[in-house]
């Protein structure tokens, strides 16, 4: 991979993290909230590979299947909790979740 490509990944990189970033700030529905985690994870993944590429010293693609491999776990354990909180409160939007008693 040639070095001039690199700030291209980078830039990209940094347009899919603020706009996960955004998502998870500005949004107040969960499914959307986890959409935005996942850009975010996906942003340091380009990250990962594009400096794997530049340096392949770095081993960044395997650090890169690591960080897939929490984001599938972290989305199966979120969407379990997201069913529960949906079937006490009968609802996913975070304004109205304010209580953790039942």
């Amino acid at each position: 991979m040639d070095n001039s490509f690199l700030p291209y990944y980078l830039l990209t990189s940094a347009l899919l993290f603020s706009i996960g970033l955004a998502l998870v700030v500005v949004k107040r529905n969960i499914i959307v909230v986890l959409m935005g985690i996942e850009l975010m994870l996906n942003a340091v993944n380009v990250n990962l590979v594009a400096f794997s590429k530049n340096d392949p010293s770095l081993q960044g693609q395997i650090f890169s299947l690591f960080v897939i491999v929490v984001a599938a776990c972290e989305a199966v354990i979120a969407l379990a909790i997201v069913l529960k909180v949906y079937e006490h409160f009968k609802t996913v939007n975070l304004d109205e979740i304010n209580e953790l008693k039942k």
